[in-house]
């Protein structure tokens, strides 16, 4: 076994530039494609096989790590991430609606692929790395996982700047070019000695045994629909409308601000992940009636967004303030929430399976983030902001009962 801290050191910088250029990507696309003159449920059609791709890929992501080892999966991630950038860069303005939908989807869904298969990798090896029974793995699945949103939100920020500065092409070039150097410095210096592979693994008995982890994983995903019902197309698309004045110079102040906006919000968002351990102060059993506990205080949030929206009627001043101040209340809960989601599965989660049952739980998450991308295209578009905001509440009260069936399990 290799030395914990340097290969925790590995996987974190390895996971760091790949949700860098995720983060970028996809406010890339976005506003892109808004500019374009995209519709709200075209818009959400970009990033659907990107989810679904999550889906299939956790399915068989766990066989994969143990038929191959955690590094193999690990550099395969950045390397499809790598390819999907330089496909991009392919795209023809010249192509109709129907065919640049269709190529960058498929292009997203090899996106998502990298995206889970990076993901599944690092988790599963703090599992294995971390010290038992000190509160290590505590610590370290919330270092991990809040400093990655804090990445991702640079890489939001990021991409809109590239976007208003250099273009489209010009910025997808520039990450993929960095990202291979940055693929080529990981296999270098990650440490060797992970864990063996098994090449007798077989793809059967992806679906965890545990009840626990299943119950765990349907929180999961209602969470993070409620997460993306509002933040992957609503709201960017809102703000887009209000702070656009339609001129190149509107657009490009539009950007920036909305990519600052949320990049902030994944930032923070990170930054609360990180400290979850020290906000919540449980440990053992205490954490499940906190998890219950802190899905229900993510309910009411966004049903009193959804009010405030349908009380203005048209976009107002009051009513952008109260979105920004109510949507980082809603952050800084719903990274708590997150933050137990990943200490209790590693806490749940079998030792010598343990890539199979992050594999699940992470499906379940890709199939929230397709549920909520899909939505927030078809809530925008029927009832604008206040429906987009009223479905994210109801999928918020569908994760705390589930996470409520955590409850004596």
């Amino acid at each position: 076994m290799p030395n914990p801290l340097r290969a925790y050191g590995a996987v974190t910088a390895a996971y760091w530039a790949f949700m860098l250029s995720d983060g970028a990507l996809r406010m890339l696309v976005l506003l892109h494609f808004n500019a374009l003159g995209f519709e709200p449920v075209q818009l959400a059609w970009l990033f659907l096989l990107y989810e679904l791709a999550g889906i299939v890929t956790n399915l068989y992501a766990g066989w994969l790590a143990a038929r191959f080892g955690l590094a193999a999966t690990l550099y395969a991630g950045l390397a499809l991430q790598i390819g999907a950038l330089v496909a991009l860069a392919q795209l023809d303005p010249n192509w109709g609606v129907v065919a640049s939908v269709a190529f960058v989807m498929a292009v997203q869904g090899v996106s998502g692929v990298a995206k889970d298969l990076a993901k599944m990798s690092s988790k599963s090896a703090v599992k294995l790395l971390a010290p038992e029974g000190d509160g290590t793995l505590f610590r370290w699945v919330a270092r991990l996982t809040g400093s990655k949103n804090a990445v991702k939100g640079l890489g939001f920020f990021l991409g809109a700047v590239l976007l208003g500065l250099w273009g489209f092409d010009a910025a997808i070039w520039g990450m993929a070019g960095v990202l291979s150097v940055i693929l080529l410095a990981v296999a270098l210096f990650l440490p060797a000695g992970l864990p063996a592979k098994d090449k007798g693994a077989k793809i059967a008995g992806w679906k965890s045994h545990d009840p626990r982890v299943n119950r765990l994983s349907l929180a999961r995903l209602f969470l993070f629909g409620a997460r993306d019902v509002w933040f992957v197309v609503g709201v960017p698309v809102y703000f887009q409308m209000v702070l656009s004045d339609g001129t190149p110079e509107g657009k490009r102040w539009a950007f920036f601000v909305i990519g600052g906006f949320l990049a902030l919000w994944i930032i923070l968002y990170g930054a609360v992940q990180a400290t979850a351990p020290r906000i919540i102060g449980a440990t053992g059993p205490d954490v499940v009636a906190k998890a219950i506990r802190w899905a229900g205080y993510l309910v009411p949030i966004p049903f009193a967004l959804a009010a405030a929206a349908a009380l203005a009627g048209a976009p107002a001043d009051w009513l952008t303030a109260t979105l920004i101040a109510g949507l980082m209340l809603f952050g800084f809960v719903f990274a708590v929430n997150s933050s137990i989601h990943s200490y209790l599965i590693l806490a749940f989660g079998d030792a010598s399976r343990i890539s199979r049952d992050v594999g699940f739980y992470y499906m379940s998450n890709a199939a929230g983030r397709l549920l909520g991308t899909l939505l927030s295209g078809v809530s925008y578009q029927l009832g604008g902001l206040p429906l987009c905001l009223a479905t994210a509440g109801a999928l918020a009260a569908a994760s705390w009962a589930a996470a409520g069936r955590l409850r004596g399990a």
